[in-house]
């Protein structure tokens, strides 16, 4: 009775509807299982890939009656297949980053527009009004690419911004500096994102005061300089700039949602996205807090591509939500967006 009453609650919905619940952030939080099941559901029907592999484990619709019976997909049919709820022509297609003979990954994108009010919407629930930000990139890597998820959502952010000198500055660092110390002393909000190597070159070559400035580093050193645990990376650009907290931002190419560390490595999901451990000897197990696991997301931005994905990526997930990236599964690629392992 309460399966078929499920079923019943989730078919009436089109990508429309989902869609606008999606976009409402407040609505998405009180019922995100609901909605989860939604996406699973309209995925399933949709995705074919996503519908082989729930099909291989033996499973059937009928059987999956709430979030934890979920499967999730291996992250990496990203790279090796096409991720789509959609029959269309991609928007766009998102590229990890890679060396010229790895296989990256490649998400499709139906609706650029969905992600960046994703995107927008979360950044407010950590920040506030972004367009009350000066926004500033330093993503010299990324640019150098066609087809960054990453640097979509920045533009984005700095369109939107109202912010005159907001903008990408690339390694034009003596003009960022001098946009960094006006914005400081005419007090207004500043967020500096950018790659951890980038920002490492910046921390050495100058030492100043920038206390009220925002930093937030991506992470990876993308074969620029050698990874260096991410604690490192904060004390150097805290003592260049007198920095009490260096906030991280935690994305990749096959999620359209982000979280947020405002320091210590610690970090928030989005609205649109939960964390969940599982065992790394049992991938069909879930973790328990406060114990080390293999991090699997639930992304529901990812609606027209898949919402459930099972990372490589070894996680912590704390009795508050919160959470912290460990490193990495042994063997595993590192992917372009990956924060860098502690040591």
């Amino acid at each position: 009775m309460y399966i078929n009453l499920l079923q019943k609650l989730i078919i009436r919905l089109n990508r429309e509807q989902i869609v606008e619940r999606l976009l409402q952030p407040d609505y998405v939080k009180t019922n995100f299982d609901l909605l989860a099941m939604e996406v699973f559901k309209y995925q399933y029907d949709r995705c074919e890939v996503y519908k082989t592999y729930v099909d291989s484990l033996g499973k059937q619709f009928t059987e999956i009656a709430s979030v934890v019976d979920i499967p999730y997909l291996p992250i990496s049919a990203f790279k090796h297949y096409q991720i789509k709820s959609f029959t269309e022509e991609p928007a766009v297609c998102f590229e990890s980053s890679g060396t010229t003979t790895s296989t990256t990954s490649k998400h499709y994108i139906k609706d650029t527009l969905f992600y960046k009010k994703i995107a927008r919407l979360t950044f407010n629930q950590f920040y506030g009004d972004l367009s009350h930000y000066c926004i500033l990139g330093l993503l010299p890597s990324y640019l150098e690419r066609q087809n960054s998820s990453l640097v979509m959502m920045v533009d984005h952010f700095i369109q939107t911004s109202k912010d005159p000198d907001s903008g990408f500055y690339l390694d034009d660092h003596k003009a960022l500096i001098e946009v960094l110390k006006r914005k400081q002393e005419q007090n207004i909000p500043t967020l500096l994102i950018g790659v951890s190597f980038a920002l490492l070159d910046l921390a050495e070559a100058y030492n100043l005061d920038l206390s009220s400035i925002t930093f937030m580093e991506t992470g990876g050193m993308k074969g620029r300089r050698k990874e260096i645990p991410r604690a490192s990376l904060h004390k150097i650009i805290s003592n260049s700039f007198n920095i009490s907290k260096i906030h991280s931002e935690y994305g990749m190419t096959e999620l359209l949602s982000q979280s947020y560390s405002k320091g210590d490595g610690i970090f928030n999901t989005g609205y649109a996205m939960r964390v969940i451990p599982y065992q790394i000897t049992d991938p069909f197990c879930s973790e328990r807090n406060n114990k080390t696991g293999v991090l699997n997301i639930i992304d529901l931005a990812n609606l027209d591509s898949c919402a459930f994905i099972e990372t490589q990526d070894l996680v912590r997930l704390n009795d508050d939500g919160s959470f912290e990236i460990l490193g990495r599964l042994d063997e595993s690629d590192l992917r372009g967006c990956n924060l860098m392992v502690e040591s």
